[in-house]
């Protein structure tokens, strides 16, 4: 997979992140494929990281993982249910690396300014802010495009998960279901709302996924819609 996207996204010319989780931690079930572990998981990161000579993200979840990981990894995610979790936010922003933190789905997009001055405090010096949706029950996720301009205002760069706001959580009962049939409609908004980055989960099988299969974009819908968002993020930047 990382090979293929890179390949897509030199093609269109859009710089890529390479990101991919050593363990899922909050599945909807305890049976749930939770990943291979820190260990085999950093191993594959890295192999990735040189081979494609691509930056390599992934989450961390407890304090200690942070140190290890940080030695792997060119950014480190703080999951949306872990993202008051000061202890966690202070750890990460003491590594050197950059730090992306997903809005809670539990939070307004203005409560975010407090998990930002945590990282500032910390003397973290590269923030990217993570917009994921926000929960309202009944499985599903709602995006406020409002989000956007709001944490825009201190200052840090703005990524749409676009993939994971299309998940409904919970909605298979013991895994979560999701809506790709909307992926190209939200971020071609989100786009046009004025954000710098997209997280989007991506795979060649989605119905064989692992994990999040129903709410991922098949590849090959990839390069169509990264053209298509360069040409609305030409618009919005001029």
């Amino acid at each position: 997979m990382a090979r293929e996207l890179k390949s897509v996204t030199s093609r269109c010319g859009v710089p890529l992140i390479f990101k991919a989780s050593f363990d899922k931690a909050n599945r909807t079930a305890a049976s749930s494929f939770r990943g291979p572990g820190m260990q085999p998981g950093l191993a594959v990161l890295r192999s990735i990281r040189e081979e494609l000579q691509v930056p390599v993200l992934t989450d961390v979840h407890e304090v200690e993982q942070v140190k290890p990981v940080a030695e792997v990894v060119d950014c480190l995610q703080i999951p949306a249910f872990l993202c008051r979790q000061t202890d966690l936010l202070l750890a990460a922003g003491q590594s050197g690396c950059s730090v992306n933190v997903k809005k809670g789905q539990f939070l307004a997009p203005w409560d975010m300014e407090n998990v930002v001055k945590k990282l500032e405090t910390s003397g973290c010096q590269r923030v990217l802010l993570t917009e994921r949706g926000t929960s309202f029950g009944y499985n599903n996720l709602v995006v406020d495009l409002r989000s956007f301009p709001v944490m825009g205002q201190w200052g840090w760069p703005l990524v749409y998960d676009v993939t994971h706001s299309l998940q409904l959580p919970g909605g298979q009962g013991t895994a979560s279901g999701g809506q790709s049939q909307f992926i190209e409609h939200l971020a071609r908004a989100g786009v046009a709302a004025g954000i710098d980055g997209l997280f989007l989960e991506v795979h060649d099988n989605p119905a064989r996924a692992l994990s999040d299969g129903p709410n991922a974009l098949p590849l090959d819908r990839l390069e169509a819609l990264l053209q298509t968002l360069k040409r609305i993020h030409a618009i919005v930047k001029e």
